[in-house]
């Protein structure tokens, strides 16, 4: 099972992509898709303030503290 190790973030400090722990650049959606898969641990998904749903790390309220990776 893979996790995220960084993440890539826009000029507003979205996260847009993850990097994950075998390399891959992966798009918000993608983790999305994965994380309901069991492909990547480490991280669930949760309803945002919007109504939309956001990931979120199991061990931490954001993901700032993951390096930006470019």
């Amino acid at each position: 099972m893979e996790s995220i190790i960084g993440v890539h973030r826009n000029h507003f400090g979205e996260v847009m992509s993850f990097v994950t722990s075998s390399g891959r650049v992966i798009s918000y959606q993608k983790a999305l898709v994965e994380t309901d898969a069991g492909l990547i641990g480490g991280i669930h998904k949760q309803e945002g303030p919007n109504g939309d749903i956001v990931l979120l790390p199991d061990e931490a309220v954001n993901f700032d503290h993951l390096p930006n990776l470019f």
